[in-house]
């Protein structure tokens, strides 16, 4: 039995050039090509695809958000997101979208037939140029932690404590026997080494590293 696709990007030579290559393939068929979201969601509609090869990156109503109400109209949908971009930004915005697979547009003349067959089959794909991408990410927002981490005076690190603990400034500077001045600015002292901007995010970070009574 063939998986049947459904081919999504806005650029018609690009579609041409996919069309090609994967109907020379005996199990894959092209059922339907559109250029834009809204297109895109009305034939997966009509033409139930096993996959929905999405560009991550289109004019209008972006890959994601008609991945978005694709997964709402059609749970089952199997998308796997096609995109020149490979920065976590768009990988994690096409994935918490419901995309199941993300190949770069670079790889896709050797990955994107394997990622097909994956993506048919219900398992996760990403090509090594984003798999890469993602660690960097990661090891990058690591580093940033720790050194964060390592940063802060151990008086910043028990005003953070309390801070994600719920308490106010006033009721940390009574347990701390500081004025509520010096917790605020204790606190923005925290918020810039760790370059982080709200209290929920603080709170985050405190719990992650162990520094709330949670």
């Amino acid at each position: 039995m063939k998986i049947r696709i459904l081919l999504v990007d806005d650029h018609a030579i690009l579609r041409d050039a996919l069309r090609v290559m994967l109907e020379q393939e005996d199990d894959l068929e092209i059922v339907a090509e559109a250029g834009d979201g809204q297109t895109a969601i009305d034939l997966a509609t009509q033409h139930k695809p096993d996959i929905i090869l999405m560009d991550a990156a289109m004019p209008g109503m972006g890959g994601a958000e008609a991945t978005r109400r694709l997964m709402r109209s059609n749970p089952k949908a199997k998308v796997l997101a096609l995109s020149a971009y490979t920065d976590k930004r768009f990988v994690t915005e096409m994935m918490d979208a419901g995309a199941i697979s993300y190949v770069a547009k670079s790889a896709a003349s050797e990955k994107l037939l394997e990622a097909i067959h994956s993506t048919a089959q219900g398992k996760s794909y990403l090509c090594p140029e984003v798999s890469a991408a993602l660690l960097d990410s990661m090891r990058s927002a690591k580093s940033a932690r720790s050194m964060g981490k390592t940063h802060l005076g151990r008086r910043e690190r028990e005003v953070l404590g309390l801070l994600a603990d719920g308490k106010t400034s006033p009721e940390i500077g009574d347990q701390l026997h500081i004025a509520p001045s010096t917790v605020d600015v204790h606190r923005r002292n925290i918020m810039r080494k760790l370059d982080i901007h709200s209290v929920a995010e603080l709170t985050k970070f405190a719990i992650r590293e162990g520094l709330t009574s949670y």
